[in-house]
């Protein structure tokens, strides 16, 4: 996006409909009940987030499954980058009207589809809830051939990370067992639970020495989360730290692809199998949480 371009361009992807049309939204989203929407996300940066929605991807990709990722860091994205991609187009050019989102999909090892971000262009990171509502109409019109959506969210607790975290049918917040990675996991579950209302998520813990470690950070955040928030955490699995996991991030590319016997590999592989288990979520004609319904209400106490 050119830096002459205001961002009030926006309104011309949101030309097609009503800015704020629930009734709309409940008509797409029954025309693809069997669509899973799963978004990853984190309290803190550098806890491996991508690289575990990128072998979850893959694992799944190779099972059969239809997948497509959303590069949702908006304005810092690098997902393209760790997968060793170019794309020419990315998420902003839809946003301004200058493409439409078919077009900016890019293929990604083991034939899955990726919707790669920009970065470095500051007015994606504030984009007002009508421009929210634009990009997730436009990425609803791609999700009835799809299987799973993976959202890889940006870390941290601002509105634009999750206004699209809470759009998913499921949000799995991933940490590892630094103090700070649990100290901010916490603070992002009592933003989910008290601003947006969200009752339920689950937890990966990343670059665990063993199980047991991973199952002792899970008991931590469970108790507190018990005791203050009305919210329940799930424990989905852990990844094993694995030096394997650098040598491929400097490479750009996936382990489980270049080293799937891997022990962070295998890791992937579990997490991946109980993703690809999850039931798919049905709508009711009625239903209109899903995608956008949050983002339309006029009190969200983030405006």
């Amino acid at each position: 996006m050119s830096a002459m371009q205001p961002m009030n361009k926006v309104i011309s992807l949101n030309s097609r409909r009503p800015a704020a049309d629930p009734s709309r939204g409940r008509a797409l989203h029954a025309t693809r009940a069997a669509t899973r929407a799963i978004s990853i996300t984190s309290g803190k940066g550098g806890v491996g987030k991508t690289n575990i929605v990128a072998n979850i991807g893959y694992e799944l990709s190779r099972s059969g499954q239809e997948v497509l990722i959303l590069d949702a860091d908006l304005g810092l994205g690098n997902l393209d980058i760790l997968l060793g991609l170019a794309p020419k187009y990315n998420l902003s050019h839809v946003i301004t009207g200058e493409k439409r989102i078919g077009d900016v999909v890019v293929e990604g090892p083991g034939r899955m589809k990726i919707l790669p971000a920009a970065s470095g262009i500051q007015e994606l990171t504030q984009l007002s809830g009508d421009q929210k509502i634009g990009m997730l109409y436009a990425l609803d019109q791609l999700l009835d051939s799809v299987d799973i959506l993976l959202i890889d969210s940006a870390a941290g607790i601002s509105p634009n990370v999750l206004d699209f975290s809470v759009s998913a049918h499921e949000t799995m917040v991933v940490v590892t067992p630094e103090p700070t990675s649990i100290t901010d996991a916490y603070a992002l579950m009592k933003v989910l639970a008290l601003k947006y209302d969200e009752k339920r998520c689950r937890l990966i813990v990343n670059q665990v020495s063993n199980e047991n470690e991973g199952r002792d950070i899970f008991r931590q955040l469970n108790i507190v989360a018990q005791k203050f928030l009305d919210i329940d955490v799930d424990y989905f699995g852990c990844v094993p730290r694995d030096d394997i996991m650098t040598t491929c991030v400097k490479q750009q590319r996936i382990v489980s692809q270049a080293f799937p016997e891997s022990t962070a590999a295998r890791g992937f592989r579990n997490l991946a199998r109980k993703t690809g288990a999850l039931p798919a979520q049905a709508l009711s004609s009625t239903d209109s949480h899903l995608l956008w319904n949050h983002i339309t209400r006029e009190d969200l106490s983030w405006k």
